[in-house]
């Protein structure tokens, strides 16, 4: 179990995502001061802080001190939230956090930078059934599709339109109670047909999906049961 303590209003934005900080075995924590940051973490021992520069009480610098000084308390990451001014910055610069970012915040670089500092290893290989339309696009020519199955890094796709290994192309989905997904993916592996009446299907790799967009699809596959 990661634990993760949090500013009050950095977590209200992030809750608005299908982030990785919904799963499972994550466990987080809302600080309204840098002060409770500090008491929380006291009791629980967080691995990430995600605190504010300036609370009333304490400041980032003075958090990121107490804690880098107490050998029961040091081995955790931290990730400053500060203002885009120089004045902040050098500020930032001056704490012995392991990351800053600025506001207004970009919520996949913060995820990002959390998702590293956690060390949490994306349950890519991990593919969980599904049953959905996917509306492709080919060499500029569209297709329907059906997708089996899906991964954060890739999916089952059956469709009558021909494809290539090493094909491009860009699809379009919406995954179950979740978000509308398009992502460019490229076709890897081509299955045989079992009888001459099956429909083609592909094996396709996600390309450079987002942080949103891959930690959406891995909620996703978050809330399927093992079993599968």
């Amino acid at each position: 179990m990661k634990k993760v303590i949090l500013a009050e209003d950095i977590k209200a934005v992030l809750e608005k995502e299908q982030s990785f900080l919904k799963r499972s075995d994550i466990k987080t924590f809302a600080a309204s001061t840098n002060e409770q940051a500090l008491a929380i973490h006291r009791a629980e021992k967080a691995d990430l802080i995600i605190a504010n520069l300036d609370t009333p009480e304490m400041s980032g610098e003075m958090l990121t001190s107490l804690i880098r000084e107490d050998n029961e308390l040091c081995k955790v990451s931290l990730i400053i939230v500060c203002a885009n001014n120089e004045s902040d910055l050098k500020r930032c610069l001056q704490c012995r956090a392991n990351a800053f970012v600025t506001v207004p915040i970009n919520n996949a670089v913060l995820l990002q930078e959390a998702h590293q500092l956690l060390h949490i290893a994306p349950r890519k290989l991990l593919r969980v059934p599904l049953g959905i339309k996917i509306f492709g696009t080919a060499k500029d020519i569209p297709f329907i599709g059906f997708g089996e199955n899906i991964s954060v890094s890739g999916m089952l796709l059956h469709s009558d339109t021909l494809l290539s290994e090493g094909d491009t192309i860009i699809c379009a989905f919406y995954l179950p109670d979740s978000k509308h997904i398009t992502a460019s993916a490229e076709v890897i592996r081509i299955l045989e047909k079992e009888t001459e009446h099956d429909t083609n299907c592909y094996g396709i790799k996600f390309i450079d999906l987002s942080i949103e967009l891959s930690s959406a699809i891995e909620a996703f596959v978050e809330k399927v049961p093992l079993k599968w």
